[in-house]
């Protein structure tokens, strides 16, 4: 899709659009909101200070669209809609070995266990090693913490699927 087509959709359109990219609401709906968009960094800019806008509980709703990294059988089934965009955020975990994974498995579920949403990365370029790293480094953090580390990925993840989305 080109940035005038993105600018031309319907808000009804461009709220699926949008929920692609990021799946809070408020996020949503201020993107929506905002069009037209002169270019792409008027676009990215409008994203970013959306995303500052919102509150932790926005944020919580957009983790809820993620699967845990690693949950292969998870990525297939809950986000078929995401797919396209999606496609190689989590490629790192393709090539990981067992125990790797096991090892991801076991701390994503104490992170969740102790924040109460799952661990969020920009997984894009990473190793499961890489990724598995970065959790247990978190894992100890106080949960609001977390929420702010999560928010900073998740925007970087964002930003990577509206641009994987427009041509």
């Amino acid at each position: 899709m080109t940035l005038n087509e993105l600018n031309t959709l319907s808000a009804e359109e461009a709220t699926t659009w949008f929920e692609q990219c990021c799946a809070a609401k408020t996020w949503i709906y201020q993107m929506v909101e905002a069009r037209p968009y002169s270019d792409i960094d008027a676009l990215v800019s409008q994203a970013k200070n959306a995303w500052a806008k919102c509150s932790s509980d926005d944020y919580l709703e957009a983790f809820t669209a993620h699967p845990m990294i690693g949950d292969v059988d998870s990525l297939r089934k809950k986000f078929a809609n995401t797919k396209a965009i999606a496609a190689g955020e989590q490629s790192g975990t393709a090539t990981a070995s067992e125990a790797t994974l096991h090892q991801l498995k076991e701390a994503n579920q104490a992170y969740l266990d102790k924040h109460g949403f799952i661990f969020i990365i920009c997984a894009t370029g990473l190793s499961a090693q890489t990724m598995l790293e970065a959790l247990q480094a978190r894992l100890p953090n106080t949960t609001q913490q977390e929420i702010s580390n999560a928010a900073a990925q998740q925007i970087k993840i964002t930003l990577l699927r509206i641009n994987k989305a427009l041509n």
